[in-house]
């Protein structure tokens, strides 16, 4: 009973202003039907779960490894467009697996090449000079090989053929797959230039490594990456030849089913991305972080433009799945039954009299559910998350004990991004594609973790929960207004004063609470 009482008195500042929170949020209520705040709630749990699958990777992130990953909300928005493409257009998806599978082996191989480049015995002079010579021959060998590869893709500049039209073909259900598009040059030729080239990048990567590295390399070499790059280039033949019928599966699918592989495929794509960006640009600046804050921000400036470049700066939508589409029989306005709705994969479903959106409000907060106990359980009972749990506090303890820091922040930072890039694919029906919606998620997330804390993982869930419900009973009031006192008509907030609130409840909560609400006290 005592530690419960010590508990309480230890934490009450954050007791305090939760309760505050609280009954603000209820007195909010106190002015709207029942149905109005149950679908506002509703809505706010959507954003704020959104708003979580960034900020969580982030607080990881930076609680672990103390990287502040600038380019996180942009991994966020290229997980959104790669499910976009498998789902709408998976003859892309499958047609660039090859050439992608051929480039990893060379990545895969880095391990490998890493203690054998350090043996050689070149002058200082060379050692510094000859990795950007091969960094330049990766680039044009790939430049040369990977654009003549036979993909069938669309074209941004065209509307006819631009994603705009294949999304609303779809949706329309009328969508018809291009031809197959073809090659003068063969196309095993075309892999053998690519695999070059990805085997040159690798090159250039350990080079420019091991440059300034003083460490002695143990001359053993490593059998594990040696396996993956046997499996990538096997994959990547066995992808190649059954493009066709690949392909086919993909496009004759349920496309629910396929919703969901575009989901899995988003998120490795994430993964394989953050630890790509760890290992290759992040690893060799662990003691600059200026250099790692620039490094980050640059990256989000190119994928911004690698965006634009493959899919076009028009906004799209992407078509949400029929299982959350449904407007057919069973789905008339007499049938009020939540269950009967659902079964017959309505696009609404009715709770208090109002008309909920089964994907936004039901479908996302789902997930956000499910991944915070993923990962809550990953943390608290698996021997992965006592170390990172323990790096976060103290990562000099934690490589002083012999443990290999070095995958523990592979792991941690290609989780993070695979989470934004989930994020990503599940904001596409509901949001919109659009070359700014990293950017303005992460500012939602960064918000979210100031009043949370910046490396607490209850935090991240708390803030993008207070963020979004903030917001959404702010855009809320701006259509129906406040009754204030001493105002003869009721106050309605402008759409500027959404955002903004979200700014002043961060700013407020720091004032009280400098660390955030689950933050760690310095």
């Amino acid at each position: 009973m005592g530690g419960f009482v010590d508990g309480l008195k230890k934490n009450r500042t954050q007791l305090i202003v939760l309760a505050v929170l609280l009954l603000l949020f209820t007195s909010a209520s106190q002015s709207m039907e029942l149905s109005d705040w149950a679908i506002t709630v509703l809505r706010g749990l959507s954003v704020g779960a959104l708003t979580f699958l960034v900020a969580a990777g982030f607080s990881l992130i930076l609680g672990l490894m103390d990287v502040l990953n600038l380019a996180h909300g942009e991994l966020f928005m290229i997980g959104a467009y790669v499910g976009w493409t498998v789902y709408v257009r998976p003859d892309t998806f499958v047609d660039v697996l090859a050439p992608l599978a051929f480039v990893g082996v060379g990545l895969a191989l880095i391990p490998v090449l890493r203690p054998l480049l350090a043996r050689l015995p070149l002058s200082p002079q060379l050692t510094r000079f000859w990795p950007w010579v091969a960094l330049l021959v990766a680039f044009a060998v790939l430049a040369v090989t990977f654009p003549k590869y036979p993909i069938t893709i669309w074209n941004a500049e065209e509307y006819a053929i631009s994603p705009t039209t294949f999304s609303l073909a779809m949706s329309q259900g009328t969508l018809v797959l291009p031809a197959p598009t073809t090659s003068a040059t063969s196309p095993l030729l075309l892999l053998g230039g690519i695999l070059l080239g990805g085997l040159l990048l690798a090159t250039a990567i350990v080079g420019l490594g091991l440059r300034n590295s003083t460490a002695v390399t143990h001359p053993h070499v490593p059998k594990s990456p040696l396996l993956i790059a046997g499996a990538l280039f096997v994959v990547g033949l066995i992808i190649h030849f059954g493009n066709d019928s690949l392909t086919n599966i993909l496009a004759t699918m349920n496309s629910t089913a396929l919703f969901f592989i575009a989901m899995l495929a988003a998120t490795l794509t994430g993964v394989l991305l953050g630890a790509g960006i760890e290992m290759t640009l992040i690893r060799p600046l662990y003691d600059r972080p200026i250099y790692q804050i620039m490094l980050t921000l640059g990256l989000s400036f190119i994928s911004i433009e690698t965006v634009r470049a493959v899919w076009g700066r028009p906004e799209f939508t992407m078509p949400k799945p029929p299982l959350f589409a449904g407007t057919g029989v069973g789905c008339e306005r007499d049938v009020v039954h939540f269950w009967e709705r659902i079964a017959n994969q309505c696009s609404t479903v009715f709770l208090f009299d109002g008309r909920v959106r089964t994907y936004n409000e039901i479908f996302i907060i789902f997930v956000g559910v499910v991944v915070l106990l993923a990962v809550w359980l990953l943390l608290q009972r698996t021997r992965i998350g006592m170390i990172i749990r323990a790096g976060v506090q103290d990562s000099d303890m934690v490589e002083a004990l012999g443990i290999n820091v070095r995958r523990v922040f592979t792991f941690v930072f290609a989780l993070g991004v695979g989470l934004a890039a989930l994020g990503g694919v599940l904001a596409g029906p509901a949001l919109g594609l659009s070359n700014g919606m990293g950017t303005q998620v992460l500012l939602l997330a960064l918000i979210a973790l100031a009043i949370g804390g910046l490396t607490s993982f209850p935090g991240a869930a708390a803030g993008a929960v207070l963020v979004g419900l903030l917001q959404q009973f702010m855009i809320k009031y701006g259509q129906i207004g406040i009754n204030l006192p001493f105002l003869a008509e009721p106050f309605k907030p402008s759409p500027p004063l959404v955002p903004a609130s979200s700014v002043l409840l961060m700013v407020i909560i720091l004032l009280i609470l400098p660390q955030g609400l689950f933050g760690r006290k310095e």
